[in-house]
């Protein structure tokens, strides 16, 4: 049968690989596609239909093959936060458990506002096989299956039951994708007999698209509102988020603070908006932050938040600011801009700073920044002492002082969950801006090595010179590593430290820190685990085909990290650390957890008093 004039017959798989490869992207005056390529593991649900049509764009869109699902979507989310949000991956999964594998991965790329495009296979629309190879049947609703778990944890959702219905998810689920406000996972089912049927699509959807990311003006009432403010500050302070690097505007914030002399603090997602040697960067702020930042946090009366979601370890759970201080925000995402009666500037960051600044005829006055300037040298000097090897236990700071010294300033940074987000924000001198991504929005596990194989694919595309290096815990590790293999087989060069401290270190830390008895968390206070071994990292990390070293002491690991820089293959180095000793002490803002108030260990009541004390600080909203 012919096709009708202006029509293509293709399946369903086929016109959503066809409608992906011709949207574009310009970006620093490069055309590119939005859609970088994908990971993918196949299986019954995706293999046969999705899988033909990938091979046919196997040139236009790489498809890179994962060792877990949930890995590959840290990968994605890797790739999508190293392009600043301006290209995406695809992750394709079978259905079923496949698919599920997926979850964790669109929750980490939900809390950190990352595009994340997810085809994945679903049971059959006609219902004529059911029940079906790794179908969970619902007793009381034969629509409702393993994949509508998504619907929580992704922006955008929806389940292809015609082939039709693509020519308004495909847009839909870019505009998602693209937006701001809204960025996030995108979720599209593909049942295994719709992804075959055929059906005549208009050519006209297949024709090349050049997309932009939306630069949302602010309101005017807003910004004067904002501008006012300001005006009225005796101590202003700025907190930097990493919606300042989504939207481009570091330099908009060099700006702005330098011409109005204002402090600028850095949140984690936020760290690399300023170098670390800016005169008006004062650090990291919150739980794991400096004591700089934090102090002045303490004491400033006008808070200028941009591109921040203000993350409880960025707000010491709403303790770290005066009582009666305002609270002013620039955010894309209106969720985010009202939180906590701020008043808000409802747009783009760099709009919204370059509209903020206009005709605005202030400086903050000099008593205030040449105390916070003080504060943050104070802070150096004990970040430099705290990295020093000899004068403690070989620990992260040690290690994470090694590599500040001899990588270079465009080489990434990745790390994510347990003690390092803490340590690395506390103590990496930032060198390059938008070269540090520690995962703590959604605080996950295994997604350091996943995630920094997403963005060395990426950085081969922008800096193929430069490395990507990761920072993981034992625990971590164990939890995921198969992407090492990855890197290794798709030739993607990973530096990765792997830094062992005998278990969850940081959750024993924290079972100390609150009056517990240290169990389950290191492998020595297992009671199930009768005799502790330690695992051989390096052979582990050479049987999956990366080069490996083990190393003594800092002084061995700068060694070994110049053989792994100047080196071309993946190269995993592996260093015992103190799981008690050697942790940064200082900079630490008051964090909420839940403590038992009834219970018979001295230790335990002592910490739920200390905890409660430290909740008369707390902001209630007003």
């Amino acid at each position: 049968m012919t096709p009708p004039k202006g029509t293509l017959r293709l399946t369903t798989a086929q016109a959503i690989v066809r409608w992906l490869a011709n949207q574009h992207m310009e970006i620093d005056g490069r055309e590119m596609r939005v859609c970088g390529g994908g990971f993918g593991i196949f299986g019954h649900g995706n293999v046969t239909c999705l899988g033909e049509a990938l091979y046919g764009a196997r040139d236009t869109l790489p498809l890179y093959r994962g060792q877990n699902e949930q890995g590959m979507g840290f990968a994605a989310a890797g790739y999508a936060r190293a392009w600043l949000r301006q290209r995406f991956m695809f992750c394709t999964a079978s259905a079923g458990p496949g698919t599920m594998n997926l979850l964790t991965a669109a929750g980490l790329a939900h809390a950190n506002r990352l595009p994340m495009l997810l085809l994945c296979g679903d049971g059959f629309v006609t219902r004529l096989p059911d029940p079906v190879l790794q179908q969970l049947e619902n007793f009381g609703d034969p629509t409702l299956g393993v994949n509508d778990a998504f619907r929580p944890v992704v922006r955008y959702w929806d389940r292809i039951t015609h082939p039709a219905q693509v020519i308004q998810s495909l847009p839909a689920a870019l505009a998602t994708l693209l937006d701001p406000a809204d960025c996030g996972p995108a979720f599209i089912g593909l049942p295994q007999d719709v992804q075959g049927w055929a059906w005549d699509f208009p050519q006209a959807m297949f024709e090349k698209r050049v997309h932009r990311i939306r630069r949302t003006a602010p309101d005017e009432g807003e910004v004067a509102d904002a501008r006012a403010a300001l005006l009225g500050a005796g101590r202003p302070m700025i907190i930097a988020g990493g919606g300042v690097q989504y939207s481009r505007a570091t330099e908009e914030l060099r700006s702005f603070a330098e011409s109005h002399g204002i402090p600028v603090v850095e949140t984690i997602a936020g760290r690399a908006n300023l170098l670390a040697d800016h005169p008006l960067n004062i650090g990291p702020i919150g739980v794991t932050g400096s004591d700089s930042a934090n102090t002045i946090a303490a004491e400033a009366d006008v808070i200028l938040a941009v591109g921040t979601r203000l993350q409880d370890f960025t707000t010491g759970s709403w303790t770290a600011f005066a009582a009666d201080a305002r609270l002013v925000t620039i955010n894309a995402a209106r969720h985010d801009a009202g939180k906590h009666r701020a008043l808000p500037v409802v747009g783009d960051a760099r709009r919204g700073l370059e509209a903020l600044g206009r005709g605005l005829d202030y400086t903050a006055p000099d008593g205030w920044t040449r105390k916070a300037q003080d504060l943050r040298r104070d802070w150096d000097a004990y970040v430099a002492d705290n990295v020093k090897p000899g004068n403690r236990p070989d620990s992260y700071a040690q290690a994470i002082g090694v590599v500040n010294a001899h990588c270079h300033k465009r080489d990434r940074i990745v790390a994510a969950a347990g003690g390092l987000p803490a340590e690395v924000t506390a103590n990496w001198r930032t060198l390059g801006i938008g070269t540090v991504d520690v995962e703590f929005g959604f605080s996950c596990m295994g997604y350091e090595i996943s995630g920094a194989w997403g963005a060395r694919i990426a950085q081969a595309e922008r800096e193929p010179e430069r490395e990507t290096i990761v920072f993981i815990g034992d625990g971590s590790y164990m939890m995921m590593n198969s992407d090492l293999y990855s890197a290794c087989l798709s030739r993607k060069k990973l530096i990765v430290l792997v830094l062992d401290n005998g278990g969850f270190a940081v959750i024993d830390k924290l079972q100390n820190n609150t009056g517990n008895e240290s169990f389950n968390n290191l492998l020595s206070d297992c009671p199930t685990i009768p005799a502790p071994f330690a695992v051989d990292f390096e052979a582990h990390a050479r049987a999956q085909g990366a080069m490996a070293e083990t190393v003594a002491n800092p002084a061995e690991l700068a060694e070994a990290f110049g053989r792994a820089r100047d080196g071309d293959r993946t190269h995993v180095i592996v260093m015992k650390v103190d799981p008690h000793e050697g942790w940064t002490t200082q900079g630490h803002a008051w964090w909420e957890v839940g403590t038992p108030e009834v219970t018979t260990s001295d230790r335990v009541r002592a910490a739920h008093a200390e905890q409660e004390a430290g909740r008369d600080r707390q902001r209630r909203g007003v």
